[in-house]
């Protein structure tokens, strides 16, 4: 009797996404579930903590518009410091999400399918953090508007030549399209809340968000229409507003900012700290929500991945740094890196950045420590870390000790910039949680359509193999 033989599938085909015990009513079960049951003492306790957190921000922010910026650490030459480093940070975390959603879509991934909506909705919770920073640094957040270019009767407009007024256009674009991918990816999902809900207020809610959703063919031939086009519409952005970001540093003369790797060197790092992000809250999530069978290892070792290749990049940005500061012979570049940053004041800062963003990721050669729990996420809070005082160096080494020694100054956040600052991740974390409350953490309409995809490949894989077998067996007869 000859063996049935089974032909492989294609290795790019990802078997292992959705744990094949799954149907159409599992899936539901399990990736609605969070959603309908009570939250735990777990969840209360976080919530507490991160609206605890958030009071901070609410008390930095209200003494600071009381008393004005003085109150912050910036001096003179330090006028750019804690606000902007955070700033530059939350918008780099923010880029994991339009990275998964979108181009990875474009690129037919089906690894980003259980774990976009918790990338998508990390984007619009770190924008919404970062746009704050700009906003304060005004010093005057109430004459906003005169950065927008609009037909004043006082005859002042926005001064274009500015890459702070291109941060106005490019943070205002990145959140306004990530909000509505975002949106437009859940309304399905809304919709099945709405039909499962069991309350009359949940599915008036869900309901009216979702929008009239039936499910029909012209519904999700309009659905799958919008949601390339979103996705088109939001890959330049992962590229050009971090590049944008960057020109706030670049085009200026001063020593350790001009530079033309900026642009590259700064969207690598967003999309390095990006997916740390989304490995430092998607492991707990993963554990805590059940939804260990749609996040599988797999997605965290691809994740890991794409840690290790964009922090190689980090690296080798660091390395052109200093390589162009000695062949240039400039004496103010070569003093910035090699004497400041390496010796300086804050010479520790920048040993923890090397540490954190160039030694850590190149543990992910290492399949063990891709694939295991605590290790990656330990290394991704290491590369949040590391790259926090990547900003961090980049900004107060640079403008504390300038071309004119005489007005060299030390740098020291006061408790009015790091309640501000704490009080950003209170608000991140609060917005998050009660976006895992609230809304599936899993986009359950593309899991359920990848499960239905693999369970189709792996029927024609079997019968093909079985009518290779059985040719093989006519043959043999007939020999």
């Amino acid at each position: 009797m000859a063996e049935t033989a089974h032909l492989p599938l294609d290795p790019l085909e990802p078997r292992d996404l959705v744990a094949p015990h799954h149907d159409d009513k599992s899936l539901n079960e399990t990736l609605l579930d969070h959603v309908w049951r009570k939250p735990g003492k777990g969840w209360f306790m976080l919530l507490g903590l991160t609206s605890a957190a958030l009071g901070l921000l609410v008390v930095g922010v209200t003494y600071t518009l009381a008393r004005g910026i003085g109150v912050w650490g910036n001096n003179q030459p330090v006028g750019w410091a804690f606000d902007i480093i955070n700033f530059v940070w939350w918008v780099g975390i923010g880029h994991a999400g339009t990275l998964i959603s979108a181009i990875l879509l474009l690129f037919q991934q089906k690894w980003r399918t259980s774990i976009n909506r918790f990338a998508e909705a990390m984007t619009l919770f770190a924008v919404m953090c970062a746009g704050l920073f700009p906003l304060l640094h005004t010093g005057r957040p109430w004459f906003a508007f005169w950065l927008f270019p609009y037909p004043s009767t006082l005859g002042a407009w926005a001064q274009f030549r500015s890459p702070l007024v291109w941060d106005v256009f490019a943070i205002s674009t990145y959140l306004t399209v990530s909000a509505l991918f975002w949106y437009v990816g859940l309304i399905p999902d809304l919709a099945a809340l709405r039909d499962s809900s069991k309350g009359k207020l949940q599915r008036t809610i869900y309901g009216l968000f979702a929008l009239g959703w039936r499910g029909s063919g012209r519904h999700w031939h309009n659905y799958k229409i919008g949601y390339l086009l979103l996705a088109g519409l939001s890959t330049p952005l992962v590229v050009s507003v971090h590049t944008i970001v960057s020109f706030d540093f670049a085009v200026s003369q001063i020593p350790g900012w001009h530079a033309t790797i900026f642009p590259p060197y700064f969207v690598a790092g967003a999309v390095f700290s990006g997916f740390a992000m989304v490995i430092t809250l998607i492991v707990p999530a993963r554990k805590y929500l059940g939804l260990r069978d749609v996040i599988t290892d797999r997605h965290l070792e691809n994740m890991n991945k794409v840690i290790l290749a964009t922090g190689l990049l980090v690296s080798y940005g660091y390395l052109m740094e200093h390589f162009i500061a000695w062949y240039s012979m400039n004496q103010y570049e070569f003093w910035t890196f090699y004497v400041n940053r390496a010796t300086g004041p804050y010479a520790g800062v920048y040993w923890l950045m090397i540490t954190c963003n160039v030694v850590t990721p190149n543990i992910f050669w290492f399949k063990k420590a891709r694939t295991s729990i605590p290790i990656m996420w330990v290394a991704s809070i290491a590369v949040n870390i590391g790259m926090w005082c990547e900003r961090f160096i980049i900004i107060v080494t640079s403008l504390s000790q300038d071309f004119l020694p005489s007005s060299w100054d030390i740098y020291t956040p006061t408790w009015v910039d790091w309640c501000i600052y704490i009080g950003t991740l209170g608000l991140f974390g609060t917005l998050f949680l009660l976006f895992l409350k609230f809304v599936p953490a899993v986009a359950v309409s593309e899991v359920k359509e990848l499960q239905l995809e693999l369970k189709h490949a792996a029927h024609a894989a079997h019968g093909h193999g079985a009518d290779t077998a059985g040719a093989g067996t006519l043959t043999h007869g007939a020999h």
